[in-house]
């Protein structure tokens, strides 16, 4: 089984600990600690009983600030991999997969994290007439805590193919030729459209803020893509 064995001990704050509780794991180390401000830091291993005829599960992975960060893996409590699940600020974040009891792939899910301390992003505008020909930036504030960001992918677990696939940009169905799974929006280059606009919905002092201080690097949009 590759799940951590753990004891399940709770230790209480000592005099000198900079944990207020944890548990000790087997070869000695502390897991599941929670800092003397209450929040779940480092390595946690969790464990979820049957409940109302949904399946108990474990889970294991690191905490930073209360938040999940990085790589999750989900066991049953067999043993069996069900996921390895990717996070930063707490919410899904790059490339996600899930399997079956007996191992087999059922889909693999692609998510963009948001920073919910800057929840602003710059996407590249396409040339609508030349879709490979970048004409300018755009600034837009990102909704959610975690958005549909690239390929989507369902197997069929007997036969392993690919059942079917969904392309998202930023939590929408993605559109357009392009053969970038993560392309950047694509926005009309409509100059008189752009003008009336601005002066009809003028930009929030946030984005303001955000231009000017980004206006002289040149930013694209990341994909927030990690391993497992």
């Amino acid at each position: 089984m590759k799940l951590i064995m753990i004891l399940l001990v709770m230790v209480p704050l000592a005099g000198i600990s900079q944990w207020k509780t944890y548990i000790i794991g087997v070869k000695g180390d502390t897991l599941n600690r929670v800092d003397l401000k209450g929040k779940k830091q480092g390595p946690w291993v969790v464990h979820f009983d049957e409940l109302r005829g949904e399946p108990g599960f474990e889970e294991e992975g690191y905490y930073n600030n209360d938040k999940k960060e990085g790589a999750w893996r989900k066991y049953s409590l067999m043993g069996d991999l069900l996921a390895v699940e990717n996070f930063r600020w707490g919410n899904k974040d790059g490339r996600n997969v899930y399997f079956n009891n007996t191992g087999q792939l059922l889909r693999e899910e692609s998510w963009k994290a948001v920073n919910p301390d800057n929840p602003y992003d710059t996407v590249e505008v396409f040339d609508l007439n030349d879709p490979t020909k970048v004409i300018d930036h755009r600034i837009i504030k990102l909704d959610g805590y975690t958005l549909k960001h690239g390929t989507w992918t369902f197997y069929d677990p007997v036969s392993g193919k690919v059942d079917k696939t969904e392309k998202w940009n930023l939590d929408k169905p993605a559109t357009g030729n392009s053969g970038d799974d993560l392309a950047p929006i694509d926005i009309a280059d409509n100059t008189t459209a752009k003008s009336d606009s601005a002066k009809k919905y003028p930009k929030p002092q946030a984005i303001l803020d955000y231009e000017k201080k980004n206006k002289k690097k040149k930013i694209k949009v990341r994909d927030g893509s990690t391993g497992y």
